[in-house]
């Protein structure tokens, strides 16, 4: 019945990014879209905006860019076979994701391979107690 009334009613834009998990909280969702990560139908949106059946939501989860098309609204937080019903992910956009992936596979980022960083307090002790001075006067 609230499913039903959910989609004749329309649907805040921060309650259906929640419902459809794309985002832990609806607080989280509504910052992501503050900082103008989310889009529908090409346009910069507020976390208030209706949504409706078809839209097209852009959106950004880190490095990872969708684009997905709205095809149920639900005012519950489901399991996720259920929120993965809410919306379908457009064909440019899955190729797109698996291209980025490849290439983060391919190419890792270069501050990630840096095994040794900022020396440790124990390090640090055993710099201390290195005999500086090698050279002696006998």
């Amino acid at each position: 019945m609230k499913d039903k009334q959910a989609q004749q009613d329309g649907l805040r834009l921060d309650k259906w990014l929640w419902a459809a998990r794309f985002y832990k909280t609806r607080a989280l969702a509504v910052d992501e879209i503050s900082k103008g990560r989310v889009e529908i139908n090409g346009q910069s949106v507020k976390p208030s905006r209706d949504m409706k059946l078809g839209d097209r939501v852009r959106l950004r989860q880190g490095v990872v860019e969708r684009e997905v098309i709205v095809r149920g609204l639900s005012h519950v937080r489901g399991p996720a076979p259920q929120a993965q019903a809410l919306y379908e992910e457009t064909p440019e956009s899955i190729a797109k994701r698996e291209q980025t992936a490849e290439a983060r596979r391919l190419a890792p980022e270069p501050a990630a391979s840096i095994e040794q960083g900022r020396p440790t307090k124990q390090d640090r002790r055993r710099l201390a107690e290195w005999d500086r001075w090698s050279a002696q006067i006998d």
